[in-house]
């Protein structure tokens, strides 16, 4: 919600109501908004204001603030727009990051908005209409660094500024060419061909052709020729030539206060509390490459202004690199990054309920006039179909024992599972497979579950998506597909048999003949479970429904918070585990003495309503993973083009994670793809606490299931291709399928390729 004021610049008015980018640029000395027509480009002389809008799952909208310096801007005009940020995000009600972008040092975050690229353009943006510059066309040589977004950088135009670990693209009046540095990553030659296309409709109207050109590879071919001659013939690249970037230097990481004066002080070093981040203050946290200003709920806006003033000051005297970059934070608004530079940062804010959602909606409709009974509960879907083939199999020391079908929605939280369900699919039936981890299993179960479940799939035809789950952090998808699911405590596996001879721990196997407490929970008859938890009174829970069985007596416990879908599930599971049981009903506030009795005495538990964690928007990060080195990105923006044949990535939902295997990529084992899921879950990189028990899915590319695409707008035809990414978006730009039958599309007319490879 906007916070307007007569302080606010009226520009503003209206600011971050839809999602999407709204652009405002600073011209004599005022700001003005950037038509939709001329989003994207950027002029080098000008400085500018970019408003990212989303709408995320949960509900709320989330506000991104940049504000964008061309290298030739003027003092004047760059400090206007630092100002008018930090005054657009007052106008929002200080809910907004906000980030310093310069030229040609953008972050990914503000390059995934423009996609596949920006290219500023020299001179001064103007809302004049001019008259188009001359008839000679102004060849230009550029660089292209990136593999999900695209760095394009305009260089001088000469054969010194080519090298061997680059993309360069050379665009003339009537070709375009891309010339492929020896050493370049089969990634960055991909995007960088979507720069040329992006160069071709948009400078060249579609019309122009393309020539890709291979470093190092020469045969007699035209185009190939006419490339050198422009530079003036050919000429070996010397080898010393490619410069490496800069080396990153691990910088200690400092906190100053920032008095009202714009003075900095230095107050920590390295090993750093969020307790030193008082309310009314800002501070500046200097990690090297990376620069943050943290202001307090309660400061004035004239002293944010003062401290990102003295933030800027600070860079420009100690001659930081332009590639430094800087954000800036309002109290409650703290990014990951940020967080992860203090020993421990505490889950204080406050949990967004469903519930106290709901029943704000259902309050509005009732005072329009509606009658409203009860509101449905949130959609529970499945995106496979769950009338399949199920099989399970017990973990039995190193074998495994397939369970008869009247056994197999039956588990123990003591013993280890492994589960094949096969569904009918688009065009052939496709195979899920889990291995569930009870609560009390031992190590060796575990681990052999995850290697026969390897071993199987890997046997399997098809390539089906397998995934290591933990009791209690079941993902729905399990239990949909089983439908009624019941898990007893204890275990009959060797494995865990075993274990309980050798530690002497009590033996809590399910018998009929013992005091046994079920929790009913579901949400209909095609997903209801009973748990069997700990037969003592503090396991109760008013939001749910149990059983008590002890002795030749059954209870059944109506918790006050329930309702009466909750009810028809308790008499659905009562069938279920004994028909022949007569049970007792009981509800909450009126239980018999017999009944705490079988609970070992009346103690108390929770009596409030559980409320459900809204659900958070996926994120997409990519692993680096060289010579033991473990590094995690975050792809921004992220679409299903991101999925680079190259890459194995993570598609991190919160409450459970996929790990993404492209074709091409050196992860050539599910396992050690579970593994890097391990991995993820270890370093919390959303600093969301993440649980270590979180499903991991593994997921290869050509075999997504739908409740992995559903995450994406899903085109099943480039999940098809043939070839690594680079030769996929040339055959694309060519007009041809994965197969390489010729298309025709009006969109990129007359293109002609010389690919020497």
């Amino acid at each position: 919600m906007a916070f307007y004021s007569k302080d606010v610049d009226p520009v503003f008015h209206g600011a971050g109501a839809k999602p999407g980018l709204e652009i405002w640029c600073i011209e004599k000395l005022r700001l003005v908004p950037v038509p939709k027509s001329s989003i994207g480009k950027f002029y080098s002389g000008s400085a500018y204001v970019v408003l990212s809008t989303s709408v995320l799952k949960s509900g709320p909208t989330q506000h991104d603030i940049h504000y964008w310096l061309g290298n030739d801007a003027n003092e004047v005009d760059s400090a206007l727009a630092s100002d008018k940020a930090l005054e657009l995000d007052a106008a929002l009600g200080s809910c907004a990051v906000q980030y310093r972008e310069v030229q040609g040092q953008e972050t990914e975050k503000f390059l995934s908005y423009f996609k596949p690229c920006i290219i500023p353009v020299e001179g001064v943006f103007t809302t004049q209409e001019g008259a188009l510059n001359g008839d000679t066309y102004q060849v230009t040589l550029l660089t292209c660094k990136g593999d999900h977004v695209a760095h394009v950088k305009e260089v001088p135009f000469s054969r010194s500024s080519l090298n061997h670990n680059d993309v360069f693209i050379l665009d003339t009046a009537s070709k375009i060419f891309l010339f492929c540095g020896c050493n370049s990553s089969i990634q960055e030659r991909a995007k960088s061909l979507e720069v040329v296309q992006y160069i071709k409709e948009n400078k060249h109207s579609g019309k122009c052709e393309v020539a890709t050109i291979e470093d190092g590879k020469l045969v007699g071919d035209s185009d190939v020729g006419e490339f050198w001659s422009l530079f003036g013939g050919y000429a070996p690249i010397p080898r010393d030539s490619a410069l490496g970037g800069p080396q990153q230097v691990d910088s200690p990481v400092i906190l100053f206060w920032i008095s009202l004066q714009g003075k900095l002080s230095q107050i920590g070093s390295d090993s750093l509390e969020k307790d030193m981040l008082e309310k009314n203050k800002c501070y500046m946290l200097d990690c090297g490459a990376e620069v943050f200003v943290w202001m307090g709920r309660n400061t004035l806006i004239t002293e944010r202004k003062t401290s990102i003033s003295a933030a800027e000051d600070f860079l420009r005297k100690q001659e930081r690199s332009n590639g430094t970059h800087l954000t800036f934070l309002t109290e409650g608004l703290e990014t990951s990054i940020f967080k992860s530079y203090f020993n421990s940062w505490p889950q204080t804010a406050e949990t967004k309920l469903y519930d106290e959602g709901r029943e704000k909606v259902a309050a509005i409709f009732k005072h329009q006039g509606y009658e409203v009974k009860e509101l449905p509960e949130e959609d529970v879907q499945s995106y496979i179909n769950c009338r399949g083939t199920l099989k399970v199999w017990r973990v039995n020391g190193h074998e495994l024992s397939l369970l008869p079908a009247s056994e197999q929605t039956k588990l123990y939280s003591g013993d280890c599972y492994i589960v094949q369900y096969t569904y009918p699919g688009t065009e052939r039936d496709e195979s899920l497979f889990y291995a569930w981890l009870g609560q009390g299993s031992v190590l060796e179960d575990r681990a052999d579950a995850v290697f026969h479940m390897d071993a199987i799939v890997d046997s399997a035809r098809g390539d089906p998506v397998m995934a290591q789950i933990a009791q209690n952090k079941e993902p729905l998808q399990f239990f949909l597909i089983f439908q009624t699911l019941i898990v007893y405590k204890g275990g009959i596996s060797a494995g865990y048999k075993k274990f309980v001879a050798e530690t002497g721990v009590d033996d809590y196997t399910y018998d009929e003949k013992k005091t046994a407490l079920f929790r009913v929970q579901g949400t209909g008859p095609e997903n209801m479970q009973a748990i069997q938890v700990d037969h003592v009174s503090s396991s109760l829970n008013s939001s749910y429904c149990y059983i008590l069985q002890s002795g030749t007596s059954v209870f059944t416990w109506i918790g006050n918070l329930t309702s009466s879908k909750d009810h028809d599930l308790l008499d659905r599971m009562i069938e279920l585990i004994n028909p022949a049981w007569q049970p007792i009903s009981v509800r909450e506030g009126s239980e018999p003495d017999s009944f705490w009795s079988s609970l070992g005495g009346k103690t108390e538990y929770p009596r409030e309503k559980e409320m459900k964690k809204f659900i958070e928007d996926p994120h997409l990060f990519k692993f680096t993973c060289t010579e033991g080195d473990f590094k995690v990105k975050e792809i921004y923006s992220f679409t299903q083009d991101d999925l680079t044949t190259e890459d194995v990535l993570v598609l991190d939902c919160h409450k459970e994670i996929y790990v993404w295997i492209g074709r091409h990529s050196t992860i050539k084992s599910k396992q050690e793809a579970l593994n890097l899921g391990l991995k993820f879950l270890q370093t919390n990189i959303l600093e969301e606490e993440l649980s270590l028990e979180a499903p991991i899915y593994v997921v290869t590319e050509g075999h997504e299931p739908p409740f992995f695409t559903c995450f994406f707008e899903w085109d099943p035809s480039k999940a098809n291709m043939h070839g690594n990414s680079f030769e996929r978006k040339l055959a694309t730009l060519k007009g041809k399928t994965s197969s390489g039958t010729e298309t025709y599309d009006q969109a990129t007319p007359d293109l002609s390729f010389t690919v020497i490879l």
